[in-house]
């Protein structure tokens, strides 16, 4: 009846309910309820955008660990429609699924219960971004420091015309990597302005339309000499929409993105770019989702951060520096 929100449950009895549920890390068995023999041994993964690479790395890694220790994977997308994503979540919850690894789409409109919904059912997830607000497990990188670092390898080499073509306004990663480009000019002589920060999107059709519109002959403003993307994607945008109007990288204008997919080497774009680590983001989301699934009791949350890397290649250099094809090779910048 408690679980069930029944309102002839009085407070003192749904209290006393909630703490032992709480201290026996009692969660609702959907199988059990279905009267079924064997319990399913399954989790979820709910992502923002099935076609990008970036979460199909997370994917690889996550359904690897789970298929070490006997677990299916299921793989969902919301688009960035937390509506869809609640859907999801739901399904999730009663259809055997034992846990869930989510990718939150965070905006002005996003409602949270059912989040807290599952932290009430003591419901075991693991989130691959934070949520102010909301205490859980989490696996993520520190894009903060990583952005800044990009932008940081940028203002070294001379350039005082960067912009940052920022990520969707439903992700918290959006908003880190333009706090960490904030930072970046904070510590030089350079001003932050509004104009540093253009939105963008997270596909490799948004990179080239804004790179179409910022660097075209429509644009009679004073043109970058460097861009830091929210991701390769839409680096990669860029770099076809720069190539179509004749501008070269990097003696034109400099280029980084984020994520370091492996498509990179597949496709022979030798990109400065920022290293996540996504396939292993994957693994420990999955390792520690099954950790509290399995565990008899409960267990403190775990909150780990990933370190991220610049990876120095060819489509930097610095402002006026000749330069020779093949003559820079990648090159690591710890964050």
């Amino acid at each position: 009846a408690v679980l069930n929100n029944h309102a002839s449950v009085g407070a003192g009895s749904r209290q006393k309910v909630e703490e032992a549920i709480a201290t026996l890390n009692y969660r609702p068995d959907g199988s059990a309820r279905r009267l079924k023999s064997r319990p399913a041994r399954a989790i979820g993964l709910v992502v923002k955008e099935l076609d990008n690479p970036f979460y199909t790395e997370i994917t690889s890694g996550a359904r690897a660990y789970a298929h070490s220790r006997g677990y299916t994977l299921l793989i969902a997308s919301s688009e960035g429609d937390y509506q869809q994503e609640k859907i999801i979540v739901d399904l999730f919850k009663t259809r055997d699924v034992q846990g869930v690894i989510l990718s939150p789409v965070l905006d002005e409109h996003t409602d949270l219960s059912h989040l807290f919904e599952l932290k009430r059912l003591n419901y075991p997830f693991v989130l691959l971004e934070a949520i102010r607000g909301v205490q859980a497990n989490l696996v993520d990188i520190d894009n903060v420091e990583a952005s800044r670092k990009a932008v940081e390898h940028l203002i070294a080499g001379g350039h005082n015309r960067i912009v940052h073509f920022a990520g969707p306004t439903y992700s918290t990663h959006s908003q880190e990597r333009i706090e960490g480009v904030r930072r970046a000019f904070a510590e030089s002589r350079l001003i932050f302005s509004g104009d540093v920060i253009v939105q963008t999107g997270s596909q490799l059709a948004d990179g080239h339309r804004m790179g179409l519109a910022c660097f075209g002959p429509d644009n009679h403003g004073e043109q970058p000499t460097a861009v830091t993307c929210f991701n390769d994607l839409v680096a990669l945008g860029l770099l076809g929409a720069l190539r179509r109007l004749g501008l070269r990288v990097p003696e034109d204008v400099s280029v980084v993105g984020y994520d370091d997919l492996s498509l990179l080497n597949q496709l022979g774009v030798s990109l400065t770019t920022v290293h996540s680590p996504n396939r292993r983001m994957g693994e420990k989301a999955a390792e520690i989702l099954l950790r509290h699934i399995e565990s008899p009791g409960g267990l403190p949350l775990e909150k780990i951060y990933l370190a991220a890397d610049l990876i120095v290649r060819d489509s930097t250099t610095p402002l006026g520096h000749p330069v020779s094809v093949g003559s820079v090779g990648p090159t690591a910048i710890a964050s």
